[in-house]
């Protein structure tokens, strides 16, 4: 199975910040990243989010 393409949104603004390459056998969808929020501006954890 081949790399999907996934967004990072916030869990506070729910904005989707970032987009990530993943690879679904190996990822865990309830694993959090601790990035930056450019509407915050600071860092807040940020969820997965697959895109289409």
């Amino acid at each position: 199975m081949a790399r999907e393409w996934a967004w990072l949104q916030c869990s506070e603004t729910k904005d989707l910040n970032y987009r990530i390459s993943i690879n679904p056998k190996e990822m865990d969808v309830k694993k959090t990243f601790f990035k930056f929020s450019p509407r915050l501006r600071k860092h807040t954890d940020h969820k997965i989010k697959k895109g289409k």
